[in-house]
């Protein structure tokens, strides 16, 4: 080794040497809690149980239960990514007095926008926001809606006044 660099191994060597000094306690359990929270946050955010309501799988099949069932017909606009349609799935589609209420008045049809094949629906509709539950008599023509997340008491009013 030349000088200059026994120099510079001996400088390195003979350096004070930084120490990591530990973070304050209320730090620790702060950042512990946040994460656990936003967690949570997420985890509720996503999560959908399952519900008993009867969806119909398409508009056609739809129209035929409701000419079939003389019942009307709620379309509800919704989109994998929507989280306002998440909690509404779960806070009242999940519930069992709705469920039992959708199931015998009218024939539900859930409607995904990001289908390309019900862009036809989407115009028709006007839809241009998602949630939007729509209630409609056998011929197609709007009787109720709502636009956006509704609760479960607003959304058996919807049903009761249909």
């Amino acid at each position: 080794m030349s000088k200059t660099n026994a120099q510079l191994v001996n400088s390195l060597t003979n350096s004070p040497k930084t120490t990591k000094t530990k973070s304050h306690p209320f730090w620790r359990l702060f950042w512990l809690t946040f994460l656990v929270v936003s967690l949570a946050y997420a985890w509720y955010s996503f999560y959908v149980p399952s519900n008993d309501v009867a969806w119909a799988d398409n508009m056609v099949s739809a129209k035929e239960l409701v000419n079939d069932s003389d019942k009307n017909m709620m379309l509800f606009f919704t989109g994998d990514w929507c989280v306002p349609c998440r909690i509404m799935k779960r806070e009242v589609f999940a519930d069992k007095e709705v469920s039992k209420a959708i199931n015998s008045q009218v024939v539900p049809v859930i409607i995904n926008v990001d289908d390309p094949n019900v862009e036809e629906l989407i115009k028709h509709y006007k839809v241009g926001t998602t949630p939007i539950t729509i209630f409609t008599n056998p011929q197609g023509e709007v009787l109720d809606y709502a636009v956006g997340k509704i609760g479960k008491t607003e959304f058996l009013e919807m049903l009761k006044n249909l």
